[in-house]
């Protein structure tokens, strides 16, 4: 299968390479295949604005296409970021600036309440217009100052207590497996090896989810 990535993010390109390595998957950028994609997230849920994206990236190629929406989700700032959190502050912010931003509004805010959680939604869509959706979190704390030079996005505030570091801090393979877009893309995983093994296979998942109901 040639699946398209609805992203041009090289350290997403990387992780869903990562995530799928040993599966019969050729994962292309849309740099890679001649595409352009340009999709308005207008979308109210990660799930709505990931669909949107894979649509798109699904029409402009003709290829089954992959795309994700994730964001942060802040107890002491509810409903602020979330699908927004790329665009938090204003399209004129890059990763750092919106740390501080984001550090800014958190001053004075205790440590109890300091709770956050990373969320990604995977949306796998189809040219015969079927869809799939993969969803994972990764919870955590905010710090009052960033730490680690790994990831990206909000990785370097976002304190994992089980873990005793950031998400930047993380080793590439302990981030695969356990971030919002590692369990994810693990989801997806599991279920895309079921439909590449063919319908009996597809068929047996379906019977045995029955069962489990």
């Amino acid at each position: 299968m040639i699946l398209l990535l609805a992203s041009g993010n090289p350290g997403k390109a990387r992780e869903v390479r990562a995530a799928l390595a040993g599966l019969p998957v050729r994962v292309l950028t849309p740099g890679e295949a001649g595409v352009a994609i340009e999709v308005e997230e207008t979308g109210a849920t990660y799930a709505e604005n990931a669909l949107l994206k894979a649509r798109a990236a699904c029409r402009a190629s003709s290829l089954p296409a992959l795309a994700d929406d994730s964001g942060v989700e802040v107890e002491a700032l509810p409903g602020e970021l979330g699908v927004r959190s790329a665009r938090f502050g204003g399209e004129g912010l890059d990763d750092a600036g919106r740390n501080r931003l984001l550090l800014r509004r958190l001053e004075g805010v205790p440590e109890e309440r300091r709770g956050a959680r990373f969320v990604c939604v995977l949306a796998f869509a189809r040219p015969d217009g079927r869809f799939g959706l993969f969803e994972g979190d990764l919870p955590g704390r905010l710090l009052e100052a960033p730490r680690g030079d790994g990831g990206f996005g909000y990785d370097p505030l976002l304190h994992l207590p089980p873990e005793g570091c950031t998400v930047a801090e993380l080793d590439v393979e302990t981030k695969n497996r356990i971030s919002h877009r590692g369990k994810a893309l693990a989801a997806f995983r599991a279920w895309l090896a079921v439909e590449l093994a063919g319908p009996h296979a597809a068929e047996t998942r379906r019977e045995a989810q029955r069962r489990a109901e």
